[in-house]
């Protein structure tokens, strides 16, 4: 039996690609979180409330990127007079710059599951790199949605004096920040 040879290389091309799939965050469920040292007696944790943006994965592949932009201005410490200190000049300068992004450009796989990103975190016009560890993923088919849904919990560790926020360091406040993310995102339609 002859086969023919654009349907071979039909063939070839279908078991061949693989399909990326593109999720977009579910503002509802998402809040990159950061801890900081104050004066060296305590540990600030704050907060933000809105967040936007993508991720889009190739399982077959093992790979992936994301998109997140984080709205500066939802900072949220849990006290107003913090809270309005961190939207000034002194540390996220909201006015000047209304958000922070972070644009993951490689993820990386052990086995089936992501455990890390590899991307870069651009705050008050500064744009360094930032590597993601992810601590847990799991996708799931959402019950409301009728959707498949994927969530992470994502941390990182970076100075904010690379970014140019070098506000009370070193007097009140160490430059080091934790941060965490909690993240879902629902397949796109």
């Amino acid at each position: 039996m002859k086969i023919n040879p654009l349907l071979a290389a039909l063939l070839t091309l279908a078991t061949s690609t693989t399909f990326a799939q593109t999720y977009t965050i579910d503002p509802e469920h998402t809040y990159p979180s950061f801890e900081a040292d104050h004066m060296g007696i305590s540990v600030w944790r704050g907060k933000f409330t809105k967040t936007r943006g993508t991720v889009t994965l190739d399982r077959a592949a093992k790979t992936g990127s994301m998109q997140i932009t984080i709205d500066a201005a939802s900072v949220d410490f849990g006290h107003v007079k913090m809270n309005e200190h961190a939207r000034g000049k002194s540390f996220f300068n909201v006015e000047e710059f209304p958000t922070a992004t972070y644009k993951g450009t490689a993820i990386k796989f052990e086995g089936d599951v992501p455990v890390a990103v590899e991307g870069e975190l651009t705050l008050l016009g500064v744009t360094q790199p930032v590597a993601l560890k992810i601590n847990k993923f799991k996708c799931i088919p959402h019950p409301f949605y009728k959707r498949e849904v994927c969530g992470a919990d994502a941390t990182a560790e970076f100075k904010r004096t690379d970014f140019g926020m070098g506000y009370g360091v070193p007097k009140f406040a160490a430059p080091e920040v934790r941060l965490s993310i909690q993240v879902e995102a629902v397949i796109a339609d």
